[in-house]
């Protein structure tokens, strides 16, 4: 019978699961030559859950030296969100593909106000 309870999705069951590790599926770095980083992390998580029914946990950022302009990450309690700046939103996720195309269009416009 313990195995029943191992494999439902009910809150706040503790099960194998617990101890599954992510599964890293992509990590890019790049450094522009002004000093610019953009980093891109997501991970496959073990299972989905009502805070990421996707079931990835991401983190992308860019940052010019000292200063972190623009983030979208999943953290637990906020769900899918982004930062620019000290302003924090909703994000709505649709795909992988998406949330990287709209971060990188987030980086061209910065970079274009930076470069005006």
């Amino acid at each position: 019978m313990a195995a029943e309870t191992l494999s439902g999705p009910e809150q706040g069951q503790y099960g194998i699961f617990d101890h599954m590790a992510a599964q890293l599926i992509f990590r890019d770095k790049y450094v522009y030559a002004d000093g610019a980083i953009r980093e891109m992390v997501i991970w496959r998580l073990p299972v989905t859950d009502s805070e990421r029914p996707h079931g990835l946990k991401y983190r992308l950022y860019y940052s010019h030296p000292g200063k972190c302009l623009i983030r979208y990450d999943n953290e637990r309690g906020k769900g899918d969100h982004r930062h620019e700046d000290s302003q924090e939103a909703p994000y709505t996720f649709i795909s992988v593909e998406q949330l990287i195309q709209d971060f990188k269009a987030d980086i061209e416009r910065l970079r274009g106000k930076r470069h005006e």
